[in-house]
């Protein structure tokens, strides 16, 4: 799988998330239950890997205290979600290559870490967990499959590549990173789209 393809595709198609096709409440319900496994109101910082142009969680992590960073591969989709909201420090970056320049309380990858090849999907969970601080956070989406497996669509008009660990493989990923999960759901059901809410021991 070649990143600069992924990075292409949401170049081409970034301006969807901003017009009606895109329905904005996604995601919002499934990250107000993450931020409330949070045990402190204290300030801190959260990160929105994989954040895209639509900054709709941005403002319930500022209800928490925390400062807003994002990343992202696509420099389109970057562009628009700094002229959404220029207070959030933006990087541009493939996630299998960069590493978090800081800790965290509250790490999101809303539809994002399924663009990771496969083999590299542990050591990229694996990484961002460790950068949570204890108590701290982590929500992303993935493919709730039984096993491993990986495919290309396009769905959304330029192909582009998906794969998942599977559950067995990403509760593996989520306690070698010593976290718990707190909350996994089929929520959009009988689709396979899975959400994980998972926390760093304390």
């Amino acid at each position: 799988m070649d990143p600069q393809l992924v990075s292409a595709a949401y170049d081409q198609i970034a301006d969807r998330w901003l017009d009606d096709r895109f329905n904005r409440e996604d995601g919002v319900a499934q990250h107000k239950r993450a931020l409330s496994f949070l045990t402190t109101s204290a300030p801190g910082a959260a990160l929105n890997v994989g954040c895209g142009c639509n900054t709709r969680f941005n403002e319930l992590m500022r209800q928490r205290g925390l400062s807003v960073e994002g990343l992202d591969i696509s420099r389109r989709m970057l562009e628009l979600a700094r002229a959404s909201d220029p207070s959030v420090t933006l990087y541009q970056a493939n996630v299998c290559e960069w590493s978090p320049p800081r800790t965290y309380e509250f790490i999101s990858a809303w539809d994002s870490l399924w663009h990771v090849p496969l083999l590299d999907q542990h050591s990229v969970m694996m990484r961002l967990m460790s950068s949570l601080v204890p108590g701290g956070v982590f929500i992303f989406s993935a493919g709730g499959t039984d096993t491993p497996g990986e495919h290309t669509d396009s769905y959304m008009g330029p192909e582009v590549y998906y794969s998942t660990l599977g559950i067995p493989g990403i509760l593996e990923a989520v306690r070698d990173a010593r976290c718990v999960c707190r909350h996994l759901e089929f929520d959009q059901h009988p689709a396979t789209h899975l959400y994980v809410i998972a926390q760093k021991a304390a």
